[in-house]
Order: C-alpha cells, then structure tokens, then sequence
C-alpha cells in the first residue's frame, strides 16, 4: 500500500480522521497477513513501512511507529501524511533452545522437637 491521507478534512476533526488512517493501516495489516504463505511454519509476514510528509521525504521505520509518528501529526499540523506498507514472506528465525537452570535444594531439613 503505497497511500497519501489528507489529515485536515472539513467535515471531521483531525483526531477523528487519526483514528480512521490507524483503522485502515491495521485493517491492510490484518488482511495482508492472514493471506497464504508457502510455509507457515517456518516463514511469516514482515512489512517495510515508510512515512513522512511526501513520498521523497518519507523515512524508513516501524508499523508501531507510524501509529505513534501519526499523533505527532497534529501538534506539526501536517496537512497529509505519506505512508508505505509493503508486505513480504520472511523467514523465522531459529529457535533458541531452552537454558536448564540447575535447580537449588536449599530447603532446609525439618527439625523436629
């Protein structure tokens, strides 16, 4: 998805139109990875997020970033904002196996009176 929003509509204040893009974001997110992938079990979805004020100036960052990038939005008073989310198979990285601790017996005997 490669988008620009307009932040300042008319007829919505802009914490309401926030709150629409953060929906539609996470709706593409949510239908983007609940698409097929060859192997689910060793492979997931990963996405190459931009944003910014255009698509020149737009930085490489986060999808919990641009959630958070959007609400600094309003106090800049941007008029539109550009996002880029580009979905990709990646595969998962190799389990680490599990460390045993040695378990401590230090409990101490019963005395009995």
């Amino acid at each position: 998805m490669k988008k620009t929003f307009q932040l300042q509509e008319s007829n919505k204040k802009p914490q309401r139109t926030i709150e629409a893009i953060k929906h539609e974001l996470r709706k593409y997110t949510k239908r983007e990875r609940n698409k097929k992938i060859e192997n689910p079990e060793t492979m997931f979805w990963d996405f190459d997020c931009k944003f910014g004020q255009s698509s020149d100036e737009a930085k490489a960052m986060s999808f919990s970033d641009i959630l958070n990038a959007l609400d600094a939005t309003l106090e800049q008073q941007w008029e539109n904002c550009y996002i880029e989310i580009l979905a990709h198979a990646k595969a998962k990285p190799p389990r680490q196996p599990k460390q045993e601790t040695p378990q401590e017996t230090s409990q101490e005997p019963i005395k009995e009176e």
